[in-house]
Order: C-alpha cells, then sequence, then structure tokens
C-alpha cells in the first residue's frame, strides 16, 4: 500500500473519508450511485464494470461481483468479458458495453461513428450517458484504488 494508514483505522474508509474530506464522500457518493441507481441490465452493467475492472487491474474489483435482489451473474462470466468478442454466451447489449468499456478505458479518440451506430441501435442516449458515467466512475476509483494499493484491502459497505 503507498498510503500509511493509522492502525486504528478501516482503510478503505480512511482514505477516502477522512484523508481527503472536502473530496473523498463526494467520490464515495459517485461511486455507489451506480449500483443504487442503475437502470441498465445486470449483465451489461457487469460486463462493462468487469471490463474495466480487468484493464484496471484492481483486485478487489476483479472479485467483486454486484448483486440486485440476490440475482448474480453466472460463474464464468468474467472470463467471458476478458474475450467479449467471441463470447456466445452475450447477447448484443452485453457485448457492446464491454466493448464500449475497453475503449473508453484504452482508446476513446478511437469510439467512431460506426461504433456510435451499432451503440445507438442497442441503448438509447439516457442509458449511454447513464453507462459513460458508470464507466467513469469504474475507471477512476477502481484505479485510484489500484494505484494505491488499496484493492487488496477494500471492503465496500454491504460486503
Amino acid at each position: 500500500m503507498h498510503i500509511d494508514i493509522p492502525e486504528d483505522k478501516e482503510p478503505i474508509g480512511y482514505v477516502w473519508g477522512e484523508l481527503v474530506p472536502g473530496i473523498g464522500p463526494a467520490a464515495a457518493d459517485l461511486s455507489l450511485a451506480v449500483y443504487a441507481h442503475t437502470t441498465l441490465g445486470l449483465r451489461e452493467f457487469e460486463a462493462a464494470r468487469l471490463r474495466i475492472a480487468q484493464i484496471n487491474g484492481c483486485l478487489f474489483c476483479l472479485d467483486w461481483r454486484t448483486d440486485r435482489d440476490g440475482e448474480k451473474v453466472e460463474d464464468g462470466f468474467a472470463d467471458a468479458v476478458a474475450e467479449w468478442r467471441t463470447a456466445e454466451a452475450f447477447d448484443v447489449r452485453t457485448r457492446l458495453a464491454a466493448e464500449y468499456a475497453e475503449r473508453y478505458a484504452l482508446d476513446h479518440h478511437g469510439i467512431d461513428e460506426e461504433f456510435w451506430t451499432r451503440m445507438y441501435r442497442s441503448y438509447d442516449q439516457r442509458e449511454v450517458v447513464e453507462l459513460t458515467m458508470c464507466l467513469g466512475s469504474w475507471l477512476a476509483f477502481g484505479r485510484l484504488n489500484r494505484v494505491l494499493g488499496l484493492d487488496t484491502v477494500c471492503v465496500l459497505p454491504g460486503h
């Protein structure tokens, strides 16, 4: 870990709350809001989230599975996300979510009109904005956790 955590403090709460009180709680609120308020289907949500986690290398994010009223994606889903181009279990929306996540994280300048045409065949504008905000949150905060070494000690509320 690259941050000194007092022995009596829980690492994620300390870094995200106490260490930067003017920024951390707002960041945590955004991080939690993408889970609490999403309207995206579980499979497309998890495909995008896991692709960002794979790119970031955040250990906690790679291990996490979003739970919606007791429903989670199936075992092996993360492996399929890594192979999103050829994953047989993916519908068009799930495949597009993984592709968008990868392009967003690795080549946002290369997102071309051909991609947007395909995207808007399956997603409406509200869904695209929502997914984009989710991607931004996961990219920023998963990378923050990984870079600072928090991903090995990170525990989200309720997990």
